[in-house]
């Protein structure tokens, strides 16, 4: 699969995540999407914040801000049923590595 297919395969998943979230009464708002490589540097370089590897880069991995009743949570714990949602649709949840609130598609090894 070509990045420009995984890309828009990415994109899908998250409507799907996102109507996921909202159907189980959850609300979202987006944190970092695509991290601008004029910003961030290319892929292998770190500039600013974020792994010099970053899926983001790619546009592929989106960062949630995640809501319950209207309350901001903010823990890996908080994101685990969205994150195990998103595992069971083919993508990688951050949680797993301690980003609880980063949604990606793997690309050549880079989450």
């Amino acid at each position: 699969m070509t990045l420009g297919q995984k890309q828009r395969k990415f994109v899908r998943m998250i409507a799907n995540l996102i109507v996921w979230a909202y159907d189980n009464g959850y609300e979202l708002t987006f944190g970092d999407a695509y991290r601008d490589p004029r910003l961030h540097g290319q892929i292998g370089w770190k500039v600013g914040y974020g792994s010099a590897n970053s899926c983001h880069k790619l546009r592929l991995a989106v960062d949630f801000n995640l809501f319950k009743d209207g309350v901001f949570l903010e823990s890996t714990e908080a994101h685990r049923p969205l994150g195990e949602q998103w595992e069971k649709m083919g993508g990688t949840w951050g949680g797993r590595f301690e980003d609880g609130n980063h949604y990606s598609l793997e690309h050549e090894g880079k989450k």
